[in-house]
């Protein structure tokens, strides 16, 4: 699941880059990659995979 965030979080920030978009001085192409390098990092570390060792 954090994997496809990741995705469309990258494929928002390759529109904006490429559009010139910006939306405020918050939301820039930098943070959304950030936050998908996050999504994907998250991803990679078994984060939200729903297996446990728990049961």
């Amino acid at each position: 699941m954090l994997a496809l965030a990741a995705a469309l979080l990258f494929l928002l920030a390759l529109i904006f880059q490429l559009a010139g978009v910006a939306v405020g001085s918050v939301v820039t192409v930098t943070t959304l990659v950030l936050a998908g390098l996050l999504a994907a990092a998250l991803h990679l570390a078994g984060v939200g995979t729903g297996w446990s060792l728990k049961k």
